[in-house]
């Protein structure tokens, strides 16, 4: 998948998760969705500190 059609997927999904939600729904869901993000690139950052890159 090349960056255009990544960006478009992500687009497309979150215009789907917000359909027939309030703004406050959509809102939780978008700070929920930074974090879980925020979380994921915190485990990777630490797991490329500590364990050993194999060749």
């Amino acid at each position: 998948m090349n960056t255009c059609e990544l960006t478009a997927a992500i687009t497309a999904a979150a215009n789907a998760l917000s359909c027939g939600r309030s703004v406050d729904e959509i809102n939780l869901l978008g700070a929920v969705l930074t974090q879980l993000g925020d979380t994921l690139i915190t485990i990777a950052t630490q797991k490329s500190i500590c364990e050993p890159h194999s060749s």
